[in-house]
């Protein structure tokens, strides 16, 4: 059986769900294409017992609570998906606690001023210097905006952002911490700046600055919600939104090859044989498994061979989930979002986290310090994440594995306790954890990776969008979600999910013309 699209679309994901709302919505024949039986991979929910969990998400960028500037909220406006989704502004950035001797404990609002006014009373005479350091991050961010917002390319282009973009430029290979002393920061007022590391997976010493900053700007400064119905919601209101306007999505189906004749990719086949013909291809899968599973080797240049076996996979996840039979009042739960770190040295957390045994790093989240009624009353709900940056989990063997992951849950447990002075574990009602290979079941995430590739120094942004902006590419392939430009997490992946569609709508109307 052979099928015609304008464009197909590989995996229901943050990125694809976008990709085919958009497509969608300017008018061409879309077909989404998922294994699974729901939308959303990573961005979804489930129910254990009266408790409905969020999978992953903790807080989302993009929506503009405090500044207004809310790119992410403009796409699902264009797209027609953003009445569908009730959004939750957060009044607080995170609390940053540490276990070990240089023992510490700090709460951050968001919003520029109030975080500048509370890390003054941290670190006294800081003010000043985070001022230019968060004036530097608006910079860094509107050239992001402007570079992001060239839809057709051209050479004439580069004069422009070199001559006129130069902060961007200074920093654009540096480190956040070369960053940061290099502005004069302390050693204090970096490790609260730094708090967010954990949520890409990478110590601040390597950790692309361009790709840190434009996280605390839209973070910190543009500030942080949470979708009312969880990260589901935001993934039904796109799928409903493609259906709607005409696109077609077919659920429990598998792509087994991505078809190319002359250095063309012209579209898909299914497991079952079927064929499907296609303008564009939009894989929200990642590059390595598009590569390497579903292209034959002849038709992958081999610079994309090279590119792609030159990046680092980031961290791999870990999480507990829980339903307490206790109110987050009851229980002295104060805060939404906690970082809980062995140490203030985010290169030594990397490391210990490396081994299942001497790892400690969690952030944790209290749904209901967002809205209260997440979960029946008398009670909350906890969900807490780990990272390994190592491979220490393919070394556990099918006889060890149920109790090495309880073993490691209760560990993370016990360390919230000890960070919090909260008791839970006498009222756990009910858990579920997920470990790298629950990931890589689940997503086929490549080791169980929740970050994508590492945002390194020489892998940063900018880089990707050089190599983005010239179209080093294959021609009608494209790439959305963690993988790509902005790398791993939910608004860059819906953002890169409508460059990837609005690439493949211009391609298609210069082959038209």
């Amino acid at each position: 059986m052979v099928k015609n699209y304008d464009a197909v679309v590989i995996g229901a994901g943050n990125g694809g769900l976008v990709a085919s709302a958009r497509l969608a919505k300017e008018g061409k024949k879309t077909l989404l294409i998922e294994r699974h039986n729901l939308p959303g991979g990573f961005a979804t929910s489930f129910v254990r017992g009266r408790f409905e969990f969020e999978a992953s998400l903790h807080e989302l960028c993009g929506v503009g609570p405090i500044t207004g500037k809310a790119p992410l909220q403009k796409i699902f406006e264009e797209i027609g998906a953003a009445d569908k989704i009730e959004w939750v502004s957060l009044d607080e950035a995170f609390r940053v606690i540490t276990l070990e001797d240089d023992k510490s404990d700090y709460a951050m609002p968001l919003g520029k001023a109030q975080f500048i006014a509370k890390l003054e009373e941290y670190d006294p005479n800081s003010a000043s210097i985070v001022t230019k350091i968060f004036e530097l991050i608006e910079s860094v961010e509107k050239t992001l905006d402007f570079v992001e917002a060239i839809d057709d390319f051209k050479a004439s282009m580069i004069k422009e952002i070199f001559s006129e973009h130069t902060d961007f430029l200074k920093v654009a290979n540096y480190s956040v911490d070369e960053v940061l002393e290099s502005m004069g920061a302390s050693q204090k007022t970096r490790d609260i700046l730094n708090a967010y590391w954990c949520y890409l997976g990478q110590p601040t010493d390597e950790l692309n600055a361009i790709h840190y900053f434009t996280m605390l700007h839209a973070y910190i400064i543009d500030g942080a919600v949470i979708p009312r119905g969880r990260s589901h919601q935001i993934s039904t209101a796109l799928l409903e939104t493609f259906t709607e306007n005409g696109g077609e999505a077919w659920f429990n189906t598998s792509v087994k090859k991505i078809n190319v004749k002359d250095g063309v990719v012209t579209g898909v086949e299914l497991d079952d044989g079927t064929q499907i013909n296609a303008k564009a291809v939009i894989c929200n899968a990642s590059p390595y498994n598009a590569f390497t599973k579903l292209m034959d080797e002849k038709d992958v240049p081999e610079k994309f061979k090279k590119e792609v076996n030159a990046k680092t996979l980031g961290a791999k996840g870990f999480a507990v989930f829980l339903g307490l039979n206790r109110s987050a009042e009851e229980l002295g739960l104060n805060n939404h979002t906690y970082f809980i770190y062995p140490t203030n040295d985010n290169r030594k957390c990397y490391e210990l986290s490396r081994k299942i045994e001497t790892n400690d790093v969690q952030a944790t989240v209290c749904l209901n310090k967002a809205f209260d009624d997440c979960s029946p009353e008398g009670t909350s709900i906890l969900y807490m994440t780990s990272i390994f940056t190592g491979d220490e989990w393919s070394n556990v063997s099918v006889e060890d594995y149920h109790k090495v992951k309880l073993s490691f849950a209760e560990k993370m447990i016990d360390n919230f306790e000890k960070a919090t002075g909260v008791k839970i574990k006498d009222y756990i009602e009910e858990i579920e954890i997920a470990t790298p290979m629950t990931y890589a079941r689940y997503t086929d995430a490549p080791a169980g990776t929740i970050y994508g590739y590492e945002a390194s120094k020489e892998d940063g942004i900018v880089k990707r969008i050089v190599f983005d902006l010239l179209g080093k590419g294959i021609p009608g392939l494209y790439f959305a979600g963690g993988y790509t430009v902005r790398h791993m997490g939910y608004s860059p992946s819906y953002t890169t999910g409508d460059k990837a569609a609005k690439a493949a709508i211009l391609a298609m109307e210069k082959e038209a013309k």
